[in-house]
């Protein structure tokens, strides 16, 4: 198969060469990610593959951060592997082949399961709730089986290459709180007192999570499990590109807490995942310890997000990214509530929220009163 852009076209040879004697004879591309499904033609199940592959590569770069394009592969391949190879589980796409080398990844094509969050924006929550309960519960897998098991998935990282496994599991956020801190300040709700000291357990918690340190994606939302849309949702995990053991309750924020792309969440998908977390980690089945862990990791996401208030402040009236600031905000001041922890950052949570409220007349709406999982507006 021959492709009019050079560039392209070379990529298709080092695919070919990676997978031969099997030819591409269709090639699509996954806009705008650098990844394209692969049709093949003489592949007869060579290499696990059956007839389609997805391929992912590196876009060309200069010197960049620590996560480069070359990182973020590299880790990917490590946590596939050592998902599939060394623990034996069929959570995610099997690693077909790799020539990290050239900046390409080949990796078993899930279709027919399509992306979750693109079925909950096209018919809704409600149709969806046995696909919304295997999101939960595959990321409580997902959890419960890589945990304690850090070592092993290290040995293999560090194989492809150099990786800081301090900053995976403390690290990652750290630059993002630190900038929602002095947002809020500005904002004039500066954390003091018995919630200032709150904040620092919570980071503690975060940095040394003991028997909750497991493997994430790094990206635990909607967008990033695919399900089949009819029968049984047999759910897969993609995307692992910043993947590395971190608090496993970081996975389960986007249970609690809107992400991203929602105004809502339903905590019912929360039971899911503890459930299938506590098989691996029975600490989680202690209210208290579970319940502790959440809302550290939900008042982390929430000081993630407040980073971007300068840039949601400019954005005009009505904009859905104001209401979604709000929700989180208050989410996360709610969990702590629930479980009866950290009292003095659920009061100055629900504080810097009345105060986006006032600035944001806006914004001023009953979160809590829609249904589950309602899409912002693009």
């Amino acid at each position: 198969m021959i492709i009019s852009d050079p560039a392209e076209n070379n990529l298709l040879n080092k695919v070919e060469r990676l997978l031969s004697p099997a030819t591409i004879v269709g090639w699509r591309r996954l806009e705008p990610w650098a990844v394209a499904r692969a049709q093949l033609s003489g592949s007869d199940g060579l290499h696990g593959s059956d007839g389609s592959v997805i391929v992912k590569w590196m876009r060309p770069h200069g010197p960049g951060p620590d996560r480069s394009e070359s990182w973020r592969l590299r880790s990917e391949v490590a946590a596939l592997r050592f998902l599939s190879d060394d623990l034996g589980v069929r959570l995610a796409a099997r690693v077909v082949a790799a020539d990290l080398a050239a900046g390409v990844v080949v990796l078993e094509d899930l279709a027919p399961r399509v992306a979750l969050d693109g079925l909950l924006r096209a018919d809704g929550a409600v149709a969806h709730g046995e696909r919304l309960a295997a999101f939960a519960r595959v990321r409580g897998e997902l959890n419960a089986v890589t945990a304690g098991r850090a070592e092993v998935y290290y040995a293999r990282r560090a194989a492809l290459g150099a990786v800081d496994r301090v900053a995976d599991c403390a690290g990652r956020f750290a630059g993002f709180r630190e900038e929602g801190l002095l947002q809020v300040a500005a904002l004039g709700v500066e954390v003091a007192g018995g919630a200032e000291r709150e904040l620092a357990v919570v980071l503690e918690e975060l940095e040394d999570p003991g028997p909750f340190l497991a493997l994430s994606n790094g990206d635990p939302e909607a967008n990033n499990v695919l399900v089949r849309a009819a029968g049984a949702p047999d759910a897969r995990l993609i995307d692992f590109e910043f993947a590395g053991f971190t608090h496993a309750l970081h996975d389960a924020v986007c249970l609690y807490v809107p992400g991203p792309a929602w105004l809502s969440v339903d905590w019912r998908m929360g039971a899911a995942y503890r459930r299938a977390l506590a098989v691996g980690v029975p600490e989680a089945e202690d209210d208290r310890r579970f319940g502790f862990g959440l809302a550290a990791a939900c008042f982390s996401y929430m000081l993630l997000r407040l980073q971007r208030l300068s840039l949601v402040d400019g954005r005009a009236a009505g904009d859905d990214s104001r209401v979604q600031l709000v929700a989180t905000v208050e989410a996360a001041a709610r969990v702590a509530e629930s479980f009866g922890v950290l009292p003095g950052l659920a009061g100055w949570g629900w504080r810097v929220a009345e105060a986006l409220r006032r600035r944001w007349p806006d914004a001023d709406v009953d979160v809590a009163g829609l249904p589950a999982f309602v899409a912002r507006r693009r």
